[in-house]
């Protein structure tokens, strides 16, 4: 059991926290639960390298990043490997993730490059007016356990960027991968990049620690509510990417086979278990029949069991996500709402399987959701049009992503115009871009990640105010009397 500071693996006197294998039930490993002392060094580590980080310049700190992003794709098969182990999550997906992680890492290191400010125009001659972009200092990035490596990326290879030093606090459900990249990313000068591994009482501490400068939170808002509060007892600036219910509408004139193919992947990407992944349908009703005869079909063919084989859908990540996902099934049902396929446990002697499920909304006065379920279930609506479904789609205390299926140019740019999101997919559901802003709107979080907002996010303004001809000046002391 180690933690990672100081450029070295330091074995750690705290209690242990199991770590599961959710498609065999096994514990393959035991993790560190960090002792405050333990954490302390942590931060010391991160606080005393990141002077000098920052001061490397912007082109010496993009090579290290790109150093990180072949280092990544080198080592991508083990690494995957691992990933699928701790998450469940299909041997494909575990790549894919691996992937984006090393295009964001190339990326933001030489947006990095070229943001370090502005210059902005003087209100007097022989004057110059500087806005600095400062690195923050020490970043925690606490982690959610769905994408471990991709959403540390995002956070880590900014912070990185722009100055700033990282602590790494991961899921104690995928902790591996964050302590492997620890071995992987031994490149980076000792201090920059730390993981330690503990549970709620020392993500609280690391929250409130005196020495920790900015908080970037992924996972859910009750958490992401106390970590706020806790943050505010320094002022600390947040980066909070929280739950959603993302909304995905299909008009009458969509191409219905492609609606199809891409609600089954909205829906079931990751065993529900995304926080852009769609789980309110609103279907045209001159199409619902058709499309939701179609999507049943199409979802029945979707291949459950083990991630490391050749199959789709994995398991959950624990039994009691399993539970959860059961008892979001019933509360629906009991007012009203119908399941039309799935519903139950995968009959597998082992693992976290739940067979992907679609719930029909019959009632959406009364059946509509207003919690995430973030598991294997999509529920569905007819709407009569698209303003209704505009309408459906925004209610809701969250708002981070929303799809549209239509060939319709009117329709397409009124709903990427009043949806309520912060992105909105035409015909192309769940697709990043590294140049692009991520984060939601309402409930759904607070900042940006990736593109040039996502250096931004961790860096402070600074207002540089330089007179190269200095002489004493007419509104300076002593005053004379004004004139009126």
């Amino acid at each position: 059991m180690e933690i990672y500071h100081s450029g070295h693996f330091v074995t750690s006197n705290g209690d242990t926290i199991p770590v599961e294998n959710p498609a065999t039930e096994e514990v393959f490993a035991e993790i560190a639960d960090a002792t405050v002392a333990e954490i302390d060094a942590v931060v010391g580590s991160a606080k005393s390298s990141q002077r000098a980080w920052a001061r490397k310049g912007a082109g010496e700190r993009a090579e290290l990043l790109h150093e990180c992003a072949y280092r990544l794709r080198k080592n991508a098969q083990t690494l995957a490997k691992l990933l699928t182990q701790e998450s469940g999550k299909p041997l494909r997906e575990s790549l894919d993730e691996l992937e984006w992680s090393v295009d964001a890492f190339r990326h933001l290191a030489e947006v990095a490059r070229t943001q370090a400010g502005q210059v902005v125009q003087p209100n007097q001659p022989r004057q110059m007016n500087l806005v600095l972009r400062e690195p923050l200092g020490v970043v925690v990035s606490i982690l959610p356990f769905n994408f471990p490596v991709l959403l540390m990326t995002w956070q880590v290879a900014a912070a990185l960027a722009a100055g700033n030093t990282c602590v790494i606090k991961p899921s104690e459900l995928t902790p591996m991968t964050a302590l492997a990249l620890a071995r992987i990313f031994d490149h980076l000068p000792p201090g920059v990049f730390n993981v330690v591994t503990c549970g709620a009482a020392g993500s609280s501490y690391l929250v409130e620690h005196h020495d920790t400068h900015m908080i970037a939170f992924t996972g859910s808002v009750p958490t992401g509510r106390k970590i706020m509060a806790s943050a505010t007892h320094r002022m600390k600036p947040l980066l909070l990417e929280l739950g959603s219910s993302d909304p995905f509408i299909v008009m009458d004139d969509a191409n219905i086979d492609l609606a199809v193919e891409g609600a089954r992947f909205a829906a079931f990407l990751n065993c529900g278990q995304v926080c852009t992944g769609s789980e309110r349908f609103f279907i045209h009703e001159n199409v619902y029949d058709r499309f939701m005869d179609r999507l049943t079909e199409s979802v029945k063919m979707l291949r459950i069991g083990d991630p490391m084989s050749n199959v789709d859908i994995g398991p959950l990540i624990s039994g009691k996500a399993l539970s959860l996902v059961e008892r979001n099934i019933e509360r629906l049902k009991n007012v009203g709402a119908s399941v039309r396929l799935g519903g139950e446990r995968v009959n597998l002697p082992i693992g976290h399987y739940f067979k992907p499920t679609m719930i029909e909304i019959g009632d959406p006065s009364t059946q509509l959701l207003r919690e995430e379920l973030f598991g294997p279930i999509a529920t569905f609506c007819p709407v009569s049009s698209l303003d209704e479904a505009i309408d459906f789609a925004n209610d809701s205390d969250y708002g981070l992503g929303a799809t549209v299926f239509t060939s319709n140019l009117e329709s397409a740019m009124r709903a990427a115009t009043e949806l309520e999101s912060g992105h909105v997919w035409i015909n192309d559901p769940l697709k990043d871009n590294v140049a692009a802003p991520f984060g939601g709107k309402k409930m759904s979080g607070l900042g940006r990640e990736l593109g040039l907002d996502g250096i931004h996010a961790f860096t402070d303004v600074k207002h540089v105010h330089m007179d190269f001809s200095p002489s004493e000046q007419t509104w300076w002391f002593p005053y004379q009397r004004p004139e009126i």
